[in-house]
């Protein structure tokens, strides 16, 4: 190390600049944007999936209590 770097001249850190007055709409840089864009496609996923196996679950009961009315009304029948 040199004799002139001192410890809080951020060699070596990781600074996230903060927007100023000028710059609000700052959103980061390719990769903040690529992280935010690679999590908004696995939440859509994960709905997508969460609807699906909701629907399916739905249809499943709908065909078992069908199945059940229909035994119902076949042992009434008899």
């Amino acid at each position: 190390m040199s004799g002139t770097s001192t410890e809080n001249d951020g060699q070596g850190m990781i600074v996230n600049p903060k927007p100023t007055a000028d710059n609000q709409d700052w959103d980061g840089d390719d990769a903040d944007r690529a992280d935010r864009l690679r999590f908004e496609e696995e939440q859509a996923m994960i709905r997508e999936q969460s609807e699906a196996r909701a629907a399916k679950a739905a249809a499943e009961a709908k065909k078992s209590a069908e199945a059940e009315k229909a035994a119902d009304a076949k042992k009434e029948a008899s």
